[in-house]
């Protein structure tokens, strides 16, 4: 089978390019993606498919040899007859700025850049010229560093509308290809730098696990990862059926885990939970198996909560009975959020920043078995005190720090702190919740969790308030 038969039918049994569309080839120059430019085109009228052109991302490492590079590409592609995208970003500055490799923030600067070359040719996939060497490299790479099953799957076909027709071809033979046709092509003169990972790989542990093990160790390799990729499709869908069980949107970007049931699942299904979990928080930091392990041991704590891992990219706290992760990590605390209103008796007033709006009323003693029952059994939506409690006024406030009372039917004093975290209260949610206080600032009611000792109703009151609250935007009566 020749090398454009084996491209066709690669594309035509993983359905990368179906007949009708538009592929947008990513071309930097070098042998893998001249070729794939070029085996495209070739394959495009009998595949029913179209090249839309060829983008070249200038990463501006190399300065002349990157400007030399970008102009090869444009002459390539008026040789083919192709529009070409060219673009230039400061890849160094964006390391700096981004705190991250040279090597990420060229990757992330030049998907970005495709997507926005494939929206200006009207294109709806973008090939790369991955191969099966960068496969097993891939491969390498991620065992060094840890990583699992879905990691060790290494480069998947397509991804998204990102698709890669040459994975089951080698770089030599694409070489072969180009010298055939008398194509030239650049070579990136940093592939000879070894302190860059990926160069050490090829260059030096490929060829020493080729003379001592197997001399053809990239297709034993690259056959690894594709059994990998099959199997970690069907853990996938698993651990997403476990996912949609025990996971929660939360706001301020998070995502919350329920730590027991977490820790219950099976070890290879508890860490593709994690793993899904952390590219829903939306970062495309690498995690390997020891960040995916801090989190499970979050989730195994015995302790209720405050504990805490950064990953990077992710900030990992347990709070009460969650693991939540949160993208990135807050530079600074942010600003306290406080308010405070006055409660008439009888009235109402609204709370815009806890979303709600809080009604008082008084009422003659009601029986004193009811009055207890509606604290005890239903303090998120109403309450009962007596009415002398109310004396001096009511105000609804936001939390202060230092903030404590005694809870009803307790007899010490609890920090509402610790109320909030045994009620689950995501920790940026907690300035939101109202509490009502009396005219000595005491805590009556942590409105919508907890009522306290000091609205209990007994027979000596002379009459009872009613607190009720409810969301704004509700109808009827809060009850």
């Amino acid at each position: 089978m020749t090398l454009r038969q084996r491209v066709q039918r690669a594309i035509e049994r993983d359905a990368l390019i179906p007949p009708g569309s538009r592929v947008l080839a990513a071309v930097s120059g070098g042998s893998d993606s001249v070729a794939l430019a070029i085996l495209l085109k070739d394959l495009a009228e009998a595949g029913g498919f179209a090249v839309a052109g060829i983008a070249h991302l200038n990463h501006g490492l190399r300065g002349a040899e990157s400007d030399k590079d970008e102009a090869f590409c444009r002459r390539l592609a008026a040789r083919m007859g192709l529009p070409v995208v060219a673009g230039r970003r400061d890849v160094a500055a964006l390391a700096r700025d981004g705190r991250t490799s040279v090597e990420v923030a060229a990757r992330q600067a030049r998907y970005a850049f495709l997507e926005e070359a494939a929206g200006r040719l009207n294109a709806d996939h973008i090939a790369t010229g991955h191969t099966r060497d960068d496969q097993a490299e891939t491969f390498l790479l991620r065992v060094l560093r840890g990583a699992g099953a879905t990691g060790l799957a290494a480069i998947r076909p397509r991804r998204d509308r990102v698709v890669r027709p040459l994975l089951d071809i080698r770089r030599a033979e694409l070489m072969a290809f180009l010298k055939g046709r008398h194509q030239p092509y650049r070579t990136d003169s940093t592939n000879r730098d070894t302190s860059i990972p990926r160069n050490w790989v090829r260059r030096r542990l490929l060829p020493l696990l080729a003379a001592h093990h197997d001399s053809d160790i990239v297709e034993v390799l690259a056959r690894e990862a594709a059994v990998l990729r099959d199997e970690t499709e069907l853990l996938d869908r698993l651990a997403a059926e476990a996912a949609a069980r025990i996971t929660t949107a939360r706001l301020d970007s998070g995502i919350g885990l329920d730590a027991r049931a977490l820790a219950g699942l099976p070890a290879a299904l508890s860490r593709r939970v994690v793993r899904q979990a952390l590219a829903r928080v939306g970062t495309d930091r690498f995690h390997g198996f020891d960040h995916v392990e801090q989190v499970l041991a979050l989730a195994r704590s015995e302790r209720p909560h405050g504990g805490a891992a950064d990953l990077p990219g992710v900030r990992v706290e347990l709070i009460g009975a969650e693991v939540v992760l949160y993208k990135g990590r807050p530079r600074s605390r942010p600003a306290r959020r406080t308010f405070r209103y006055v409660l008439p008796v009888p009235g109402r007033v609204a709370v815009p920043e806890s979303a709600c709006e809080i009604e008082a009323g008084a009422r003659r003693l009601m029986r004193l078995r009811d009055a207890r029952a509606s604290v005890e059994d239903a303090p998120v939506r109403m309450i009962v005190m007596p009415i002398g409690t109310a004396s001096g006024g009511l105000t609804v406030r936001s939390r202060r720090p230092g903030d404590a009372f005694q809870p009803f039917g307790m007899k010490g004093r609890k920090k509402l702190q610790d109320v909030l975290v045994d009620r689950k209260v995501p920790r940026a949610e907690r300035d939101r919740v109202a509490l009502v206080v009396d005219g000595a600032d005491t805590i009556l009611w942590v409105v919508g969790h907890a009522a306290a000792e000091a609205t209990r109703v007994t027979a000596r009151a002379r009459g009872v308030i009613v607190l009720k609250v409810k969301q704004i935007g509700e109808s009827g009566d809060a009850v």
